[in-house]
């Protein structure tokens, strides 16, 4: 319960600003926590930055890195999910990036495009057995191995190389 009195600055004694008040908390009266959803994409500005840390870990362990790129149709509420699931299921040198709701790129750092393959096919699993769907889950998948040693790794070069004229049909 609120005091009568109104708050005062300890310092100076004045009547203290609204917005300096603790701000009381809304009562959940259902029970259910609403939390803000994550941000949908990344910042484009750093895709530059994730290609060149990918680039570097392939030249300096001298074995390659694979980017993956996803893309799923316009609407599809379970591609988010998957994400969350396959960012949860990664190790420390491997990143996801969010690119759009539907699109999103994976780096996987010190593995070949076959490896790459293995690892999105049992994560992709693991997910549909995990959480179950009527449909099965509609997204397309392309690789793009970085070798070791490539110095000239661009953004205008992976793009199209995981999302060009690409059908979320898998």
């Amino acid at each position: 319960r609120c005091s009568s009195a109104s708050p005062t600055n300890a310092t100076t004694g004045s009547a203290a600003r609204p917005g300096l008040q603790a701000r009381r908390r809304l009562r959940d009266t259902m029970g259910v926590n609403t939390l803000m959803p994550r941000q949908n994409a990344d910042d484009p500005r750093k895709l530059r930055d994730v290609l060149a840390r990918t680039q570097s870990l392939a030249t300096l362990h001298d074995v390659p890195s694979v980017v993956v790129g996803f893309a799923a149709s316009e609407g599809n509420l379970l591609f988010p999910e998957f994400l969350a699931f396959l960012e949860s299921e990664l190790r420390v040198e491997d990143q996801i990036f969010r690119l759009t709701r539907e699109r999103a790129l994976l780096f996987l750092s010190d593995v070949g495009h076959d490896q790459a393959v293995s690892v999105v096919e049992r994560l992709r699993a693991s997910f549909e057995r995990e959480f179950p769907s009527i449909e099965p889950m509609r997204v397309a998948i392309r690789y793009f191995e970085v070798p070791p040693g490539r110095s000239d790794l661009s953004v205008k070069q992976v793009l199209p190389n995981v999302f060009g004229d690409q059908r979320a049909s898998d």
